[in-house]
């Protein structure tokens, strides 16, 4: 789990695929934190991404960097828990104009059952699973 945040840290952006009825998703993302021995992203309850998580928590991560990709499988479980929140929150400190913990609006999410994979056109993937 440390090497998929690390990469996804470094890449500073990636892109996470939900779905909206029959339609797929994508959109960039920034924020990740290991909070608990957990992965985590953040967003806000009540945009389209955060409705398209709760109808299907079921998503897909990838990043490029430095030659290389990453992939990540998972299903998302929110954690409503103030802690939770107020630890991405100050790991991100350009968010707080915009969310407090136990806002109501903040949201953060767990990876579950995640399988991570990395890959390159010069090596054979490497898969982390979490």
């Amino acid at each position: 789990m440390q090497e998929v945040y690390d990469f996804l840290k470094k890449c500073g952006t990636y892109y996470i695929a939900t779905v909206e009825g029959d339609q797929p998703r994508v959109r960039p993302f920034g924020t990740v934190d290991i909070f608990e021995g957990r992965l985590y992203i953040q967003t806000g309850h009540g945009k389209d991404v955060d409705n398209q998580i709760k109808a299907n928590p079921k998503v897909e991560i990838c990043a490029f960097g430095g030659g290389q990709w990453l992939r990540v499988a998972a299903t998302l479980v929110g954690d409503e828990r103030i802690e939770a929140q107020q630890h991405m929150l100050d790991a991100y400190p350009s968010l707080q104009g915009r969310y407090k913990a136990g806002d109501g609006v903040c949201a953060v999410y767990w990876l579950k059952d995640a399988t991570a994979t990395f890959a390159s056109f010069g090596g054979a993937p490497k898969v982390v699973k979490f």
